[in-house]
């Protein structure tokens, strides 16, 4: 096991306490109190879980959602995926609501998706209804794959395109990282990624690197003319962040097999390595990640941080393909005896005790840490991050290859306006993209859970946050990919 970095807590080497060590301190104990009222052996309170979602599901959000009101597509989307991880199996007719809710936040004009019926179209909240589409929808009348207009969905895209490859959010707003994570996510799935969509995004992303190795939100661009760029440093803009750094490194590995090798030497991954291990707290924070340099642990990083951390894994080919422990290994949380696998970069158990231990409200629902409420966002987030140090999922070099050999030529997506691609190269690039996204994979040998099986959420795919098989399923249907023909059969030439 990865052990906890000695050092030292409380008032600074002056011996005066600051505001900033007053509420560690204070954060401490709240921490130690939880743990010590947490049951033992440590349960993941599913039912509790279930029920509380499915209120705020059927019977409506409280009043404190107000604020929220263009994000309902995310607030359904942690609702539904949560059930999803926690292995709850939603019955047609609340899949129905869901595709025909979602549908009512297409702008039908504009391109995309809103925060609402009859909003205005943003990146983000058209993530969040693509992400729920892949987890209820399907091919056919009233499915809401077919009922997508993936032509004006791409139009909009374009028109918040800039020069340095980045996106805005929405329209006259902010260049944020999140944005292109929203883009690369949307376009991946649906296959509308064209050259032009992703013109100098690799680089964009890379200049958000900060001196820490972590990734800010955006970085200051340099223009001649509107058009322009200048071929000079552009120095990121704010201070190295959880949320962000995860969005960028999985914008960074959907890219990969599209990328030039100029592009691909452009990000200093093992320094991005070295912030992420020390984003996790120690064990005064009872293993939790925080967010930023010496900022308070918080949840939601468990899987901003814990995913971060799984694809630098395979982006590093750190480890083999498959693990060699045979069988499931259980823990109480109570001692030492843990066997531990060289795949986890971090503390993976103490994660999982944070999250168990401290993370969970009694009413139901996860939360950032004690002394705060369950909120959807965090239950969901905290629930991934629980997936995410319990599998070990990863990007298969064999299954990249048998996917490749099963490739089924299709005419794919065409702009409105046209392309400058030639028909080959479209071929190749679907091809590189589908393969790659489609050969992450569950390491079965590898697993570990804290308390016992019965705590066992489902796997989630590092870069899509949804199970492999709802991120293979929808690129399966919108490259017109066969899911008859398995891999063992392409591989053995069948």
């Amino acid at each position: 096991m990865i052990p906890f970095r000695v050092l030292p807590q409380g008032p600074g080497p002056d011996g005066f306490a600051t505001p900033t060590s007053e509420l560690q301190a204070k954060t401490e104990k709240d921490l130690r109190d939880a743990w010590k009222a947490a049951p033992k052996p440590l349960i993941l309170q599913r039912m509790r879980h279930f029920q509380w979602l499915k209120l705020l599901l059927f019977q409506g959000l409280p009043a404190k959602y107000k604020a929220q009101d263009a994000s309902q597509p995310w607030i359904l989307f942690w609702i539904i995926q949560s059930f999803q991880i926690m292995g709850v199996q939603l019955d047609q007719a609340t899949k129905q609501r869901a595709i025909d809710t979602v549908m009512t936040y297409q702008n039908k004009v504009e391109g995309g998706f809103g925060g609402g019926p009859l909003q205005k179209p943003g990146l983000l909240p058209t993530y969040a209804a693509i992400s729920t589409l892949a987890c209820v929808g399907r091919p056919g009348p009233g499915g809401g794959w077919d009922e997508i207009d993936r032509h004006k969905m791409y139009d909009f895209i374009m028109s918040l395109k800039q020069p340095d490859g980045s996106f805005l959010v929405s329209k006259d707003a902010e260049v944020d990282v999140r944005a292109v994570y929203a883009v690369l996510v949307i376009a991946t799935l649906l296959d509308i990624v064209t050259p032009e969509l992703v013109a100098g995004t690799a680089s964009f992303i890379a200049s958000t690197q900060t001196y820490e190795g972590g990734f800010a939100s955006t970085s200051m661009p340099y223009y001649i003319t509107e058009d322009t760029l200048l071929d000079e440093p552009r120095p990121a803009i704010g201070e190295a962040h959880g949320g962000y750094a995860g969005c960028s490194i999985a914008s960074w590995a959907m890219l990969l097999p599209i990328m030039t090798d100029e592009e691909s030497r452009q990000l200093d991954i093992p320094k991005f390595l070295r912030w992420l291990v020390w984003m996790q707290g120690e064990e005064e924070d009872f293993g939790g990640f925080r967010g930023r340099s010496n900022k308070l642990v918080d949840n939601c990083y468990s899987w901003w941080c814990g995913e971060s951390l799984a694809l630098v894994e395979s982006l590093l080919s750190t480890q083999p393909e498959t693990g060699h422990e045979d069988e499931v290994v259980e823990d109480d949380g109570l001692d030492d005896e843990w066997v531990d696998t060289e795949f986890w970069l971090y503390n993976n158990k103490a994660l999982q005790e944070y999250i168990l231990g401290v993370g969970q409200d009694k009413p139901g629902g996860l939360r950032d840490k004690p002394g705060k409420l369950a909120d959807v966002y965090h239950t969901f987030y905290s629930l991934a991050g629980l997936s995410t140090a319990q599998h070990r999922v990863y990007q298969s070099k064999t299954t990249q290859e048998q996917l490749l050999q099963r490739w089924e030529d299709s005419d794919g997506f065409v702009p409105s306006g046209g392309s400058k691609e030639t028909i080959e190269d479209r071929q190749s690039r679907r091809k590189a993209l589908w393969a790659y996204s489609r050969s992450w994979k569950e390491d079965e040998s590898s697993h570990r859970y804290v308390g016992s099986p019965n705590n066992r959420v489902n796997a989630t795919h590092p870069i899509f946050t949804l199970l492999v098989s709802q991120s293979n399923a929808i690129m399966d249907y919108f490259y017109s990919q066969s899911t008859e023909k398995s891999s063992s059969q392409a591989a053995t030439g069948q």
